[in-house]
């Protein structure tokens, strides 16, 4: 099945969004990380297209959609679940699976939470929901949220989006860093190099402290309505590392557990062996609902 690439205007901004895929099978939608788009799953939509209908949206400021000035526009993790939900009923999509990544977490557990009968599964790949899960790469951030006026935390976080920040994302920690395509870090700055952008980073990296005192709430979540989840994580990951997927399992009952030797973005150098797991999972779980 082919994807088809498409904008809609969700809450006044344009939307890019990737869809393949019968739309009468079960629904998968994938929420990328920072700092890409849904680019990251372009392989994953084409493995998966044949039994399942995929979307992949990007946020504001990302990829190919809008990048809204950010004194006219929240760009906060709680719009973004927003307008994220907002396009998921505009195209009429009632229930769903979320694939989780990195910010897809924090947006969609806002949206798995608020709107359990609406799920059908869960993905988790080097995404948090536990305060074990962030370590000391996130001393900069703890930093920045202690005073958003810090211009040396500031000036820390700013390197992550720069190229050689970029690079070490998707290659550290990576047993084989030739099988990662260039092309990703040069896909993303494509987007953050737009005028602005740089400043939009760091407001969401300050808004992420709003994500943290949610940890209790979607835990809650997860023992009330026992989602099927599945974990497919990078156990190397510096960002987002394997003890945040051991984490999990204090809370989650139908779970299904898989750690990969690599780092943050998974999907590049064990994407085969993620994909099938996914159709696998999915497979299984969308059949019983």
């Amino acid at each position: 099945m082919k994807t088809s690439y498409h904008t809609k205007k969700i809450n006044g901004v344009e939307i890019f969004y990737r869809e393949a895929g019968d739309k009468q099978k079960p629904t998968l939608v994938l929420l990328h990380g920072y700092p890409t788009s849904s680019h990251m799953f372009r392989n994953l939509i084409n493995y998966l297209a044949d039994d399942f209908h995929v979307i992949a949206p990007d946020y504001p400021g990302y990829g190919r959609s809008e990048q809204p000035p950010i004194a006219d526009f929240d760009y906060t993790f709680e719009n973004f679940s927003t307008i994220v939900k907002t396009l998921l009923d505009e195209l009429g999509i009632k229930k769903f699976s979320l694939y989780l990544m990195d910010y897809g977490a924090p947006v969609g557990f806002r949206i798995a939470s608020r709107n359990p009968d609406s799920i059908e599964t869960l993905i988790v790949q080097n995404g948090c929901a536990y305060e074990e899960g962030l370590e000391t790469f996130w001393d900069p951030f703890r930093a920045l949220w202690k005073d958003r006026n810090d211009k040396e935390a500031a000036a820390t976080l700013s390197t992550f989006h720069a190229p050689d920040g970029l690079k070490w994302q998707y290659t550290h920690n990576v047993p084989d860093t030739s099988v990662v395509s260039p092309d990703n870090w040069e896909v993303d700055l494509r987007h953050l190099g737009r005028p602005e952008n740089g400043d939009i980073q760091l407001a969401l990296f300050y808004d992420y402290r709003t994500n943290v005192p949610l940890y209790p709430e979607w835990q809650e979540y997860f023992r009330k309505y026992n989602p099927e989840m599945l974990i497919v994580y990078g156990k190397d990951d510096y960002i987002f590392p394997g003890v945040g997927a051991e984490a999990f399992k204090k809370d989650v009952k139908n779970l299904e557990f898989h750690l990969f030797p690599t780092g943050h973005f998974a999907l590049e150098s064990f994407g085969d062996e993620i994909s099938e797991l996914i159709k696998d999972f999915l497979k299984r779980k969308t059949a019983k609902n």
